[in-house]
């Protein structure tokens, strides 16, 4: 693996959403999670991290270095596991697990370090996002919770969405009687005819060098992973869901040049004029005002 990252990065993510639900909120009915009080559309931070997970595993297909930690229906511990082998611990039962960890600490006062140093090498997620690691948790090692170098916030659009509601028939018939009777199923969904948002998210150099790790060549990939985290993802419910844009800020140091205010500040999305109802991603023009960016600061445009 390369070195750490040396430089502090604050980024920008612009992606829409054409006829489909980019985030369902399962406490209303799986409606696109929208601010209740602006009306404006939301996808969380952990919806966009898993799209970018989905992608690495994808493309790299568990390669020693970028496997994924947090997949869908596999146990954390089966991963956990792992560290705990490369350390002579072939335990399967958790609470034998557990044990042996406690008695390798008071062996080896450097096994944290290790077994950090170990998911990190190998978990490309963990090394990017950290990560809670509950097996090492519970043996009260105090390698089990990982901060990352890379955060994202909630996305949030840039008008007021409406949720539109669209009924759907199933006319595949499930048994001879629906057959007989010639029941066709009525069903819902509930799309957004178009959205526009924008999400903003930051890498810690000084996180990087510190903890996990987080190289140069998991930079690129994570750009690589933003550009594309939704073309290896479609589906029906999602409709047609693009990143059409990433702004990336590169400071010159690893505790930067200056407040990210100030550069997310810099980047303004606004609708143009005589656009009532926007519907595509031409409706709105998106300007980086580079006389509010320090000099020191590099501005890099990826579409």
């Amino acid at each position: 693996m390369s070195e750490a990252i040396k430089n502090r990065y604050e980024f920008v993510v612009l992606f829409d959403v054409e006829n489909g639900n980019p985030n369902g909120d399962p406490d209303a009915g799986n409606m696109p999670r929208v601010d209740p009080e602006s009306g404006l559309g939301l996808v969380t931070d952990v919806c966009l991290k898993r799209k970018i997970r989905n992608y690495v595993e994808t493309v790299k297909e568990d390669t020693q270095g970028y496997k994924i930690y947090i997949k869908e229906d596999v146990p954390l511990n089966r991963s956990d596991r792992e560290a705990c082998a490369d350390m002579g611990i072939t335990e399967t039962d958790d609470k034998k697990v557990t044990e042996e960890l406690k008695k390798l600490k008071k062996n080896d006062p450097g096994v944290d370090l290790k077994l950090k140093d170990y998911m990190c090498r190998n978990f490309y997620d963990i090394r990017t996002f950290g990560a809670v690691m509950t097996t090492f948790v519970k043996a009260s090692l105090n390698c089990g919770q990982v901060r990352g170098p890379v955060q994202i916030g909630f996305a949030r659009s840039i008008d007021p969405i409406i949720s539109q509601e669209v009924t759907i028939t199933r006319v595949a018939i499930t048994t001879e009687k629906d057959a007989e009777n010639k029941n066709t199923e009525m069903g819902r969904k509930t799309i957004v005819p178009y959205g526009l948002y924008r999400a903003e998210g930051y890498i810690s150099a000084n996180l990087a060098r510190k903890v996990t790790g987080f190289s140069e060549d998991d930079l690129e990939l994570l750009w690589e992973a933003i550009l594309n985290m939704f073309e290896v993802d479609h589906s029906a419910a999602r409709g047609n869901m693009a990143v059409r844009e990433l702004i990336v800020f590169k400071h010159s140091k690893e505790l930067g040049d200056c407040p990210a205010y100030k550069l997310f500040d810099a980047v303004e999305v606004k609708r143009n004029e005589g656009v009532e109802y926007p519907r595509k991603y031409q409706d709105y023009t998106v300007t980086v005002h580079e006389e509010q960016i320090p000099d020191s600061v590099e501005v890099r445009r990826m579409n």
